[in-house]
């Protein structure tokens, strides 16, 4: 983060056409804010359907695994039935791992998504 008598001296020299900015300070803020939010909370664990595990087991791991309560789980998992896959959970890549982890070793077809 640049001082304030920093930004001033390089304000001075973009008013003079030493410099010119690509972005402005507001822009520049937004950009910093939207990828530290990508790089940061921007995965999804994403669980699929497949044609072995139980509805029971699935509500299971959910509820063991990724915290949910019993409804939320037995959601995810009709909607996992129904549609094919669904994000069962948001957070970072180092939040998601061990639970995607799990989830496949109990047998589940799971992945982090971008």
């Amino acid at each position: 983060m640049c001082d304030p008598e920093e930004i001033k001296a390089l304000s001075a020299q973009a008013d003079k056409g030493y410099i010119q900015p690509i972005l402005s300070s507001d822009e520049q803020v937004a950009e910093e804010i939207a990828l530290e939010t990508v790089t940061t909370e921007g995965w999804n664990l994403v669980l699929y359907n497949d044609e072995h595990n139980t509805f029971d087991h699935v509500i299971e791991m959910l509820i063991s695994i990724c915290e949910h309560d019993a409804l939320q789980a037995e959601q995810c998992a009709l909607m996992v039935h129904f549609k094919g896959k669904c994000s069962v959970l948001s957070g970072t890549y180092d939040e998601l791992e061990p639970k995607c982890t799990k989830l496949l070793n109990a047998d589940l077809t799971a992945e982090i998504e971008a």
